[in-house]
């Protein structure tokens, strides 16, 4: 696996960006948080387009940045070490903007063209990228009459045609309306497993990131706060905002529980005729949720199937802890579908506000109540409890 190391210092206009990480490079990497924490700047540092930071950018063995001066002298006349930086160019990765920089003047297949003529080695192909990006249909298209998210796609697969060793991507979605996300956002997921390459994805929306990211890492006022399981992160950032002089506290977020479950898939009897879907928690415990979650709405076929047995598919998706109540005993006369139980695992309250977290069948659950609710039911650490959730309550960001 290959691994981006960073330990740099950038600083302008009163503002430091200090970090030191280590950064696996498999899947999606999430960069995460509110505006002015760095996350674009830390993007450039990393292709190479801010030539004011210091310290060292290791992309496994290589060295990409390092600002270091030698005392030894190396020559006769007195010379030292200069400061390493490899230029962009040389650097083989790739940054698709929130603006898509394509030459005006060229229409769709000429604007791939040339950016495969900048790989000199080049495996992939124009008419491949184009079937890859869905692009095919628009190849002899000026990209001045496509919509945003087509010129998006377009920028996307110009950026692939270089064949770079990791994908940035700066907010690419940010100006687009929520169909053409869900587009570029299967797009980018079904790219990075087709050709096994390294992304790191900057975006303000959790939602976004917890769809696509396998590692988060988050920026808080030029600093990491936090590295690791996209959905173990989510977790830890339903605290923030609770203690004010946590390096959490100003990444407040709609507490909630994010997951990735398997769907069951019953092969022996047809569709539930009531429209909804099953994820499997335990050999006890399942959860239901709408079909149309998984239906890609412009060809009304799921986007998510199998059609092999013995293959496990998971679906992503997050249930805000607003959603979810407590209560002593369960009951089946009631409309809610989503029954669980679990044990309270830990009581966070703040001012009249309380996070309860349940331990249910190995995962974390969150539960946001009053405190009313909380002395009313007499909650404690260790408790078992149940929770009701419906199944509208069940959300991805990707529908």
């Amino acid at each position: 696996m290959s691994t981006l190391s960073l330990d740099i210092n950038c600083q302008f206009n009163g503002f430091l960006l200090s970090l030191k990480q280590d950064l696996k490079l498999k899947g999606i990497t999430g960069i995460y948080g509110h505006s002015g924490s760095g996350k674009s700047t830390l993007l450039r540092i990393i292709a190479g387009l801010n030539n004011q930071a210091t310290g060292t950018v290791k992309f496994n063995d290589i060295v990409l940045l390092d600002s270091s001066l030698v005392d030894t002298i190396l020559s006769s006349n007195g010379n030292r070490r200069k400061k390493t930086f490899i230029k962009p160019q040389a650097r083989n990765f790739s940054l698709v903007f929130q603006d898509n920089r394509l030459f005006p003047h060229l229409n769709v297949r000429e604007n791939l063209a040339f950016a495969a003529k900048r790989c000199s080695h080049s495996r992939l192909k124009v008419s491949e990228v184009l079937k890859l990006t869905e692009l095919e249909s628009l190849a002899e298209s000026s990209v001045t009459t496509l919509s945003g998210g087509e010129q998006q796609r377009v920028a996307l697969a110009r950026a692939i045609l270089t064949e770079p060793k990791l994908l940035l991507l700066d907010e690419p979605l940010s100006a687009l309306d929520q169909n053409s996300k869900n587009v570029l956002l299967k797009m980018l997921i079904n790219i990075q497993k087709r050709l096994d390459l390294p992304m790191f994805y900057v975006s303000h929306s959790l939602d976004e990131l917890q769809q696509i990211s396998d590692n988060i890492l988050v920026l808080s006022k030029g600093e990491v706060v936090d590295y690791g399981d996209i959905h173990q992160i989510i977790h830890q950032l339903n605290y923030a905002g609770a203690d004010s002089d946590s390096d959490l506290s100003q990444l407040i977020i709609h507490q909630q529980t994010s997951l990735a479950l398997p769907l069951k898939v019953n092969y022996n009897q047809p569709e539930d005729n009531h429209g909804l879907k099953t994820l499997l928690l335990n050999d006890l415990q399942e959860i239901h949720f709408p079909a149309h979650l998984i239906k890609d709405h412009s060809t009304n076929k799921q986007f998510i199937t199998t059609n092999d047995l013995n293959e496990q598919v998971n679906l992503r998706f997050f249930i805000l802890a607003s959603d979810i109540s407590l209560c002593l005993e369960t009951t089946n006369n009631s409309s809610i579908v989503n029954h669980l139980h679990g044990v309270i695992s830990k009581i966070d309250c703040s001012n009249n506000n309380v996070l309860i977290t349940i331990d249910c069948a190995g995962q974390s659950f969150f539960a946001n109540i009053s405190s009313y609710s909380l002395d009313k039911l007499l909650l404690k650490e260790d408790q078992a409890i149940y929770m009701q959730f419906k199944a509208s309550a069940v959300r991805t960001f990707i529908t």
